[in-house]
């Protein structure tokens, strides 16, 4: 664990029992062929600076990604992601010891080593379902883990999404998935409704209008929007001139219980958690 576990933990107990402030959690994307930033961060100059600057933004997490999950993404080996992913662990926690670092991998494995190396969040994208030993890594070592509800793989997650009913399929997974973690051990899970993880663009706005049955279920719930296709493709546009939707549907998904917001862009979610509270006291 590193320098700021221990404090950290303590500060965590507080968005398990929905008591914080949201949370940004900056996205440190190191594969080649991530959907905005691939290839951008593969060398260590280049994710140090970017770390430095979304913790000085106020970036409260790092999310730090080997694996690209966008659709149709190639899947690689799990030794080229950890051979990918270790280094910037070490490298982040060497220079920044007392950063916050979360892991997107859906490998147990990778999950297991990052845990070892001082990652305190393991983010998988599957919800438990790519790999059936995630469950029992994260609840050894009862380790905050973010559940994300997906439909299929990346490699197939967008060719025919369905749903009878969105929003009550995706609370039943995470009743299901918490109740098994809970007879683990586990006691510190957040949930992720997996914007864009096999669903559609009305699939996706469905999800965020009815967002507040979500959080409802009393677990923290991340949102990971920043600059989807959700966005883009509605507004005809591109990743790169989709800032602005970002900002209007984080604050959205702010004003229907969000806690943690993952995101490219620090400051603009930060502004948003600004104005969000501001309402909240006046």
């Amino acid at each position: 664990m590193n320098a700021q576990g221990t404090k950290y933990y303590a500060k965590l107990d507080d968005i398990f029992k929905l008591k914080s402030s949201p949370q940004i959690m900056g996205i440190l994307n190191i594969t080649p062929d991530s959907f905005f930033d691939g290839g951008r961060y593969t060398v260590e100059k280049n994710w140090l600076e970017q770390t430095s600057t979304m913790l000085e933004q106020g970036a409260n997490i790092i999310d730090i990604g080997a694996y690209s999950s966008r659709p149709g993404a190639n899947n690689i080996s799990t030794q080229e992601e950890e051979t990918r992913i270790i280094p910037v662990i070490k490298s982040v926690i060497k220079h920044f010891p007392a950063a916050i670092i979360s892991v997107d991998t859906f490998r147990a494995e990778i999950a297991k080593n990052a845990i070892e190396e001082g990652a305190l969040i393991i983010n998988d994208i599957s919800g438990g379902t790519m790999d059936d030993k995630m469950f029992s890594v994260v609840a050894k070592h009862n380790t905050p883990y973010i559940l994300t509800h997906i439909q299929g793989t990346p490699q197939t997650m967008q060719s025919e999404p369905s749903y009878e009913n969105i929003t009550t399929e995706i609370k039943g997974f995470f009743n299901q998935n918490y109740a098994i973690l809970k007879e683990l051990g586990h006691s510190k899970l957040i949930v992720d409704p997996g914007f864009g993880f096999g669903k559609t663009i009305d699939h996706n706005y469905e999800l965020l209008s009815k967002l507040d049955e979500i959080t409802a279920i009393n677990l923290p719930v991340l949102v990971g929007i920043s600059r989807k296709s959700m966005i883009y493709k509605l507004l005809n546009s591109s990743p790169q001139e989709a800032l602005n939707g970002t900002s209007i549907t984080n604050t959205i998904a702010l004003l229907k219980g969000a806690k943690i917001l993952r995101v490219h862009d620090i400051r603009q979610a930060k502004e948003a958690i600004t104005i969000v509270q501001q309402l909240a006291i006046s």
